[in-house]
């Protein structure tokens, strides 16, 4: 089942700086603050902030039951496979394709 888009991860350069302008924009602090990444969450969403992601651009990830069967369906439709599933952190697992038009769009399965 796809629960929509719940996350939506950018790209930064200078952590620290990103974290104090999103805690403003945001009115939240971080709930996940690591130099590798950070994570607010604000309503149900999880805007995060991704020091080491230029190379794939900002990335809205959409929350599903089934990471692998959700993956295989888009890469059956057409998709271009950007980056495996993998799990980055207490079974929450991700994965990326590339749409037609160069569009990145994400997967992401909670445990």
């Amino acid at each position: 089942m796809n629960q929509g888009v719940r996350t939506v991860v950018y790209p930064v350069k200078d952590i620290a700086k990103a974290k104090a302008l999103y805690r403003q924009l945001l009115g939240a602090e971080p709930y996940a603050d690591e130099a590798y990444y950070v994570c607010f969450k604000v309503d149900g969403q999880d805007i995060g902030l991704d020091p080491n992601g230029h190379k794939a651009g900002m990335t809205a990830y959409y929350h599903v039951d089934d990471i692998n069967k959700n993956l295989q369906s888009l890469l059956d439709a057409g998709a271009q496979l950007v980056q495996e599933v993998k799990d980055v952190g207490g079974g929450r697992l991700i994965a990326s394709v590339k749409d037609p038009y160069g569009n990145i769009i994400g997967l992401i399965q909670s445990p």
